[in-house]
């Protein structure tokens, strides 16, 4: 379990409070002054699991506070299954901040992919269209612009919420090249401009965001400004390097594989605990001896954790009617490698 200081708002111990609140007010170079401030949306996590059952590190637990108290985007770094995107769902349950706003990044994404949508084609097939009937100025033509914007995950975010938003930018390093350069402006500004509002005489408008297409949020003069700056939690699998300009704008953790075989089993318990039982407190002996396996393989190549979840579930019910050696080709099978390089099992 992570070690809590006073200091920390998220401890990492899973059990929702509200730390949040007591949070300091930013530097002064990180003050944003977006308003009025909006309600906390209710929390509907992406990924419920995660969040009760991830075990972030002490490190990892430091450098989410620092991100937090900074107002900083956090860079997270590691192999695959140490539960970098985990990391987002597990800090919004325990802080009460709300749904994650999740970003899959793709080598065509775009800046203003994640900052808002606009459907111009729709809204000239609507312009035709009079007003439903029994409407004030029937027959007129409608054309709320606010029918065809809809703020993106992003651009949710630096909507101005009393509290930080999470947003999870999955996967930055499969971005364009560009990318991490675009986002700097907007994460230094802690705003952007609807470019189709700022042209229009009435820059006000009321749209759509992320979070619901019914809920309307108001834009005003054309600009989002945030008010908390989100937690932006930006995962990355280590397959580019970015530009210095980029990462010291940026707190960042490596997350490292579990360096022993009591802490995969500690994992393990975490997540399949009530599905494989215990003796006397300890997993089963078939459970510990497919750990055992998946430690010593690991010297070998790539192995990611949640091969190791899916091995164990997978033998736990085939081992109901199968020969135990046929039960340990299946965790095999279900363990491959994703590397031929070796990792080492200290993972330095």
């Amino acid at each position: 379990m992570a070690a809590t200081g006073t200091w920390q708002i998220f401890r990492g111990n899973r059990v929702p409070h509200d730390g949040i609140d007591r949070l300091p007010a930013p530097p002064p170079w990180r003050t944003f002054t977006g308003g009025p401030p909006l309600p906390t949306p209710p929390s509907d996590s992406g990924n419920p699991h995660a969040a009760v059952c991830y075990r972030p590190s002490e490190d990892a637990v430091r450098q989410v506070n620092a991100a937090l108290y900074l107002r900083r985007p956090l860079l997270v770094t590691g192999a695959p299954g140490t539960g970098k995107s985990s990391l987002a769902y597990a800090v919004a349950h325990e802080l009460g901040l709300g749904k994650v706003l999740h970003w899959p990044i793709t080598s065509r994404v775009t800046l203003r992919d994640g900052l808002y949508e606009y459907d111009p084609l729709t809204r000239l097939y609507g312009a035709g269209r009079p007003r439903r009937h029994g409407a004030a100025d029937e027959g007129a033509v409608v054309d709320d612009i606010g029918d065809y914007l809809r703020l993106g995950p992003l651009g949710t975010a630096l909507l101005p919420f009393a509290r930080p938003r999470v947003l999870l930018v999955d996967e930055i390093d499969k971005s364009d090249i560009d990318l991490p350069n675009d986002l700097l402006t907007v994460f230094e500004k802690g705003s952007y401009d609807v470019v189709e509002l700022t042209r229009r005489a009435d820059p006000t408008a009321k749209v759509m965001t992320r979070d619901s297409t019914t809920d309307r949020v108001e834009i005003r003069d054309g600009t989002v400004t945030c008010r908390a700056f989100p937690l932006v939690v930006m995962t990355s699998n280590g397959e580019r390097e970015f530009p210095p300009a980029f990462l010291r704008r940026c707190v960042t953790v490596n997350l490292k594989q579990p360096a022993s075989v009591a802490e995969l089993a500690a994992i393990v318990k975490e997540h399949l605990g009530p599905v494989v039982g215990d003796e006397d407190g300890e997993l089963p002996a078939a459970t510990r001896e497919i750990i055992d396996r998946f430690f010593e393989r690991r010297g070998g190549g790539l192995l990611a954790n949640d091969q190791l979840l899916n091995a164990i579930y997978m033998c736990h019910h085939a081992a109901l009617s199968e020969r135990p050696e046929t039960v340990r080709e299946l965790a095999d099978q279900v363990m491959p490698f994703l590397s031929g390089e070796a990792t080492g099992s200290d993972d330095d």
